[in-house]
């Protein structure tokens, strides 16, 4: 459509496009002032976020060289102090995650109210145009030339007109770009919101733990009464209690492949060669505490003459543990031996199980899990004289119901696999 402008358009463009120019700017100062303080701020908290981190890692290797030697009383408050600090420490890294996740919100509200704000005066602007284009319109081309007193007003005429076909062009095309900018905004925004939840979450949990390791710090003090002979006493009968659970373990076992009383049986289609690494550690960082197989703490007889069937990791009281692949909740339960514990299968039927958590999984059987899921939270519930991770694998895995307790057990060696070997 050919465009012409006459006088009343001239006096409509001299007025429209200033007031359209001053309205854009003043968004942009404004909003420029008010995002570069938000800006600060996130940025202020995101640097104390990273030196908390800093003391965290710090007092997380200290802690777990710490656990290796657990065999004083001093050593083990000195453990539950540092675990204390080191809560504390992840409290305030979430508070400040927090912090920054809001203010991050607030500040996608206000790109969001700005940019819609802004194609409203878009489209405003552009029916303005339209519609001095649409007047123009109804004269034809050869009245425009009568009504021009010389040529070069007609030429000037239609030199405007595809200045004012540029312009809305122009426009059209800012508005496209504002709203997919609205758009990617407004996914921002969920997304934040999803982690603000998250976070929120996060922060109940970490709480939870650091009261549950003041409380075990003030039980153990009361337990002994600060004296170290009376810890050596209760750390004997821990160790006792071990080895009784899994001398009677072999038993159980024993009977249950006899019986074939099993809950759940799962055989791996195939294993892979040793070094195949088709899993990741349920942590990003950890310590490894103890191995897989006949370690110097298995030859002590604490598993009943048995090796080690996994192995033990350490990221801190409360860590959130993930799979190590992905695959789908098969089985949990409780047992004196090994907690709270839950068991993933993962493809080719390899199952993996994890130990000593903090509390019941909370997922039922059949679930699917990835790798960045959450299945629970590092405790030391069970037979633990610290809080640890175990993690077993295997290419033979049941689960059976011990008579004398009522507690879901699990095969303990025979059928295992050294996780190392994979991860």
């Amino acid at each position: 459509m050919l465009l012409h402008l006459n006088k009343k358009f001239n006096l409509g463009q001299a007025i429209l496009f200033p007031l359209v120019l001053i309205f854009c700017f003043s968004f942009f100062v404004n909003n420029a002032f008010a995002l570069d303080g938000t800006s600060q701020k996130i940025l202020d908290l995101r640097k104390q976020i990273e030196e908390l981190t800093k003391q965290a890692e710090q007092y997380k290797g200290t802690i777990a060289q710490k656990q290796k030697q657990a065999d004083t009383l001093k050593k083990q408050i000195d453990i539950l102090n540092g675990q204390i600090i080191q809560l504390q420490l992840r409290i305030n890294i979430t508070d400040r995650q927090v912090d920054t996740t809001k203010l991050e919100i607030n500040s996608l509200e206000g790109e969001i109210f700005d940019t819609s704000e802004k194609i409203s005066e878009q489209k405003r602007a552009i029916g303005e145009l339209i519609s001095l284009a649409y007047e123009r319109d109804k004269l034809s081309l050869l009245a425009v030339l009568l009504k021009s007193q010389r040529l070069s007003d007609f030429t000037d005429q239609a030199h405007q007109a595809e200045s004012l076909n540029n312009k809305l062009t122009s426009l059209l095309g800012e508005l496209k770009t504002q709203k997919e900018s609205l758009e990617g905004d407004r996914q921002s925004l969920d997304a934040k919101r999803v982690e603000l939840e998250t976070l929120n979450q996060k922060q109940i949990n970490q709480k939870s733990v650091l009261s549950g390791s003041k409380t075990s710090k003030d039980n153990l003090l009361i337990q002994t009464k600060g004296q170290e002979a009376k810890y050596q006493q209760l750390l004997s009968e821990v160790e006792k209690k071990k080895a009784q659970f899994f001398n009677e373990l072999q038993q159980f076992e024993a009977e249950a492949l006899k019986s074939g009383a099993f809950i759940v049986h799962v055989k791996a289609d195939s294993i892979p060669p040793k070094g195949t690494k088709i899993f990741q550690w349920p942590y990003d960082d950890y310590y490894l505490t103890q191995s897989y197989g006949m370690t110097s703490y298995a030859r002590r007889g604490a598993y009943g003459g048995a090796p080690h069937n996994g192995v033990d990791i350490a990221a801190g009281a409360g860590s959130a543990i993930g799979p190590i692949g992905g695959g789908a909740i098969l089985a949990s339960g409780f047992n004196v031996g090994f907690g709270n514990w839950v068991a993933v299968r993962h493809d080719r039927n390899l199952v993996s199980v994890y130990a000593h958590m903090r509390s019941p999984s909370g997922l039922a059987n059949g679930t699917p899990v990835k790798a960045n899921s959450i299945i629970g939270h590092e405790g030391s519930t069970g037979n633990s004289t610290g809080s640890h991770l175990h993690l077993s694998l295997y290419r033979d895995f049941f689960t059976y119901i011990n008579e004398k307790n009522g507690q879901l057990y699990f095969n303990y060696f025979d059928g295992s696999l050294n996780p190392i070997d994979y991860l």
